[in-house]
């Protein structure tokens, strides 16, 4: 029989934004759109994985329907956590049949109008980003497995009537900042649960 251990650490980030103000990230007429660059994680050092190698699977399928708007960001949550797994995870151990999987079960945005009923404030627009991630190492040699798992989430609240590419400015550092704490996370993760399949780890676990 397959028996297995399941460590898990579930981080709630959270972060409310006001823009009441529409210096805080000022276009002049003439600028060109703005163009936003992919995130990558290259230059950091690879967490190398006592494995015969790393599959990267998604289980979320956008809807491309309101409330949810994650279609519509610069930068995606699913492409980018694909991302993510691809620059700093790698197999090492080729003599092995263990198999990591990197499984991305949400990486969604919904949003939602915040209507007021005071004369001189503003209707806004609460957006929420939701990331949740499970890497589980599955070893057949000694049919258990291994697995840590993290969901993050991250709020924006703006003002309804913010222009687009307002919104795609508050939305890129939105995203940036949830992968922020979303690679020292899952790093500190994968070394205290599944430190057994590191290379070189010297993080010891009780269990």
């Amino acid at each position: 029989m397959m028996t297995s251990f399941r460590k898990i650490l579930c981080a709630a980030l959270f972060i409310s934004l006001t823009a009441g103000c529409s210096t805080l990230f000022g276009t002049h007429e003439g600028d060109e759109p703005a163009r936003y660059s992919e995130l990558r994680y290259d230059n950091q050092t690879p967490i190398k994985l006592k494995v015969n190698k790393v599959e990267v699977i998604s289980e979320f399928t956008p809807s491309f329907r309101r409330p949810n708007v994650e279609h519509l960001f610069p930068i995606s949550i699913e492409k980018t956590a694909k991302t993510w797994a691809r620059d700093r995870l790698e197999a090492v151990d080729f003599s092995s049949d263990k198999v990591a999987q990197f499984i991305i079960k949400d990486a969604s945005v919904t949003e939602e109008l915040d209507p007021t009923d005071k004369v001189f404030e503003k209707d806004r627009m609460k957006y929420r980003a939701t990331l949740n991630v499970l890497i589980r190492i599955s070893d057949p040699d000694k049919l258990s497995n291994a697995e840590t798992e993290i969901q993050a989430w991250r709020e924006l609240i703006i003002p309804a009537d913010t222009d687009i590419s307002e919104k795609e400015k508050y939305w890129n550092g939105m995203v940036t900042k949830l992968f922020e704490e979303f690679n020292i996370r899952m790093e500190r993760n994968i070394h205290q649960y599944l430190n057994m399949y590191v290379e070189n780890s010297s993080h010891i676990q009780e269990y």
